[in-house]
């Protein structure tokens, strides 16, 4: 997007199902209600709405059975946990082993923020195949995503120009246009969703996550959080210590990490992304067919996204593919090598005038679906991070660090750096200047760090074991490439991280897999 927050913690955009029956509206029935002790009705999951990106309902697992969803109420302001309440939406596959075995949940978050994971567990449920016999697989929409109260900000429409967008200002003119833009997106946050804004931080969601584990009937909360998912799980810990259960973050964001670090941190990620799939092309037996080296391939790239600035090209017909478009389908296949055959084709269309490839990874990106519908993950993902992120940065700011953005990439510095002003008047004050995980007394909390990783930089992982405290937070690094690690297959990462939900088998600390 012109403003990509979502590139800040952001799993891989999942073009996938959502539940489209659960209540989202608040209600006020449950003042006299203890919320712990509701049950829930779990039904087949049916096909998602529009507001969610469409498509058909979870294909059953292998075996049959079918995947299926809920509603847990929550409070709608947890400072006032007998007032009004929002439906949080729930998904889950009973365990497929020997129901005495049965440890309990497994609760998963895939990221975003503003990632469903209605949607994205059962798209990726067949990798979680070994975990899914000792425990029911489980995943939410949090608050502000998808049925779970979802915001609402731009329709279609809007967010198609709102994605096109010149999102790297050359003069004051187009900075101007840019923040207009931006005012004009988080006015419409405000008219539509303003009644939703203050209740979509990330510690209102780890609240829910343990009104959750109670209602599933957990002591302890096992959990698996990717991306944004570990920033969550790590707000989890610090708020609640003695009531986590085993639990992994892969794809680690930096805790201590401002947004004006963080998007420098992503800036220097992409980067080394797009330094190792250059020397990928470049090293194979076969003419790279992008660039006679690893240089031209980079340089190459840069002369297409500049041209773009001044002249489009092409792309899914009527929209054309701008700089801004562009470099977003780039950043959107450097998240798995999976895509970095198909990044080597859209960049060959491109070069020929055709931009229907990257603006098929921007579209994915962005959550936009192939019938024009876009799910409300871009919404979502800039509610939680103004609700979350304390600082607001004005262009004069941006302007002062671009030389450091610059520096860090060519490619996507601007793009990164221009991203702070996206909270600008935003209606909502941020929480803090950065999240607290601080989780002293806690379980062992397996931390996977890739060194490859563009979206999410390997320093992270340090950074939140260290934060998590002494015997809590267990590092392990993933020499590979790609958001995350073990969605990479890797036999090492598997292994570990499943003797460990399965089994409590805790990894020696620094353990290395490649």
């Amino acid at each position: 997007m012109p403003n990509p927050p979502q590139l800040r913690a952001a799993a891989l955009t999942v073009t996938a199902v959502l539940l489209s029956s659960l209540m989202t509206g608040c209600s006020d029935d449950s003042k006299d209600e203890d919320l712990s002790a509701q049950k829930l009705n779990w039904k087949d999951c049916p096909a998602p709405s529009e507001s969610e990106g469409g498509g058909d309902a979870p294909s059953p697992l292998p075996g049959g059975a079918q995947w299926q969803c809920a509603t847990m109420k929550a409070p709608r302001d947890w400072n006032k946990p007998k007032g009004d309440t929002i439906g949080i939406a729930l998904v889950r596959a009973g365990t497929s082993g020997d129901k005495s075995k049965r440890i309990g949940s497994l609760v998963f978050n895939f990221g975003g923020p503003g990632g469903s994971g209605v949607t994205a567990l059962p798209s990726f449920g067949e990798d979680y195949a070994k975990l899914r016999t000792r425990y029911d697989l489980v995943s939410f929409d949090p608050r502000g995503v998808g049925r779970s109260a979802g915001v609402k900000c731009e329709d279609d429409e809007q967010l198609d120009d709102y994605f096109q967008q010149d999102a790297t200002p050359d003069d004051d003119a187009e900075q101007k246009k840019l923040l207009d833009n931006t005012r004009t997106f988080n006015a419409a946050c405000e008219k539509n969703s303003g009644k939703t804004l203050p209740y979509v931080r990330t510690t209102d969601a780890a609240r829910d996550m343990d009104l959750m584990r109670q209602v599933l009937g957990d002591d302890k909360l096992h959990y698996f959080g990717i991306s944004y998912g570990t920033e969550l799980g790590g707000v989890y810990a610090h708020l609640f210590p003695g009531n986590v259960g085993r639990a992994v973050f892969d794809a680690v964001v930096d805790p201590t990490q401002n947004p004006e670090q963080g998007s420098l941190g992503q800036a220097k990620g992409f980067q080394l992304a797009l330094d190792n799939f250059a020397e990928d092309c470049a090293s194979k037996t076969e003419d790279c067919p992008i660039g006679d080296s690893a240089q031209d391939v980079k340089d190459r790239i840069a002369k297409l996204l500049k041209d773009l600035d001044s002249k489009p090209i092409q792309g899914i017909f009527p929209r054309e593919l701008t700089q801004t478009a562009a470099t977003s389908g780039v950043a959107q296949a450097l998240y798995s090598k999976d895509f970095w055959e198909f990044l080597t084709e859209s960049l060959e269309q491109a070069y020929e005038g055709n931009g229907r490839g990257l603006m098929l990874l921007a579209d994915s990106l962005n959550g936009r679906n192939d019938d024009g519908q876009y799910s409300n993950l871009a919404a979502a993902n800039v509610s939680i991070n103004c609700a979350d992120e304390k600082a607001r940065y004005s262009a004069a700011d941006v302007r002062a660090k671009l030389p450091d953005f610059r520096a860090a990439s060519s490619v996507f510095g601007d793009y990164l750096a221009w991203s702070m002003v996206t909270c600008t008047d935003w209606a909502v004050a941020g929480a803090a200047d950065h999240a607290d995980v601080s989780a002293a007394g806690a379980a062992p909390i397996l931390v996977v760090g890739n060194t490859g990783d563009p979206a999410t930089p390997y320093e992270g992982a340090k950074k939140m074991a260290d934060a998590l405290g002494k015997g809590v937070g267990i590092e392990m690094t993933y020499k590979g490439q790609g958001h995350g690690a073990y969605d990479s297959g890797n036999k090492c990462v598997h292994n570990a991280v499943d003797g460990y939900l399965l089994a409590g088998k805790v990894p020696a600390a620094n353990t290395i897999c490649s």
